[in-house]
C-alpha cells in the first residue's frame, strides 16, 4: 500500500509536471530542478525503506538501534526541516535543494554503512557452525 502511494505521488508530482511543461518552448530552470528532487526522493525512498528494514531485524545489535532510529526520525521529518531552515534563513529554492542533497546523501551513507555491517554479521560463510 505504501508503495503504491508513493508511486502515485511520484507520478502526480515529479513525472507529470516534469514531462508535461519540460516539453514548452520556453527553458526553465525549475524543470531542472523538478528532475534533480525526483532523484532526491527516489534516493530518500530507497533509505527509508533500507532503515526500515533494518530496524525491523531481530538480530541486529541494541548499540545501533537508536541510531537507526534518530535516522528514521530525520528521514521522516527531513522535508519539515528543510521548509523551516528555508523560511528562517530565506534559502533560494536551489540553496535548499543543496541542502537536501547533503542530508539524503549524509544519512544515505549512514544506513549503507549500518547495512553492510548487518550483512557482515549475517554471513555464514565463514562460520563454522553453518557448515
Amino acid at each position: 500500500a505504501v508503495v503504491s502511494t508513493q508511486s502515485t505521488g511520484l507520478i502526480s508530482m515529479r513525472l507529470l509536471p516534469l514531462w508535461v511543461g519540460a516539453r514548452g518552448i520556453e527553458f526553465s530552470w525549475k524543470y531542472i530542478q523538478l528532475s534533480f528532487e525526483a532523484n532526491i526522493s527516489l534516493a530518500h525512498h530507497i533509505v527509508m525503506a533500507m532503515l526500515i528494514w533494518m530496524w525491523t531485524r531481530n538480530n541486529i545489535e541494541k548499540s545501533v538501534l537508536p541510531l537507526i532510529i534518530s535516522l528514521l526520525l530525520l528521514c521522516s521529518s527531513k522535508q519539515t526541516l528543510l521548509e523551516l531552515l528555508g523560511t528562517l534563513f530565506h534559502f533560494t529554492s536551489f540553496g535548499i535543494l543543496s541542502i537536501n542533497v547533503m542530508v539524503t546523501l549524509l544519512v544515505g551513507l549512514v544506513a549503507t554503512h549500518l547495512y553492510i555491517n548487518l550483512c557482515i554479521q549475517d554471513n555464514s560463510w565463514g562460520n563454522p557452525k553453518y557448515h
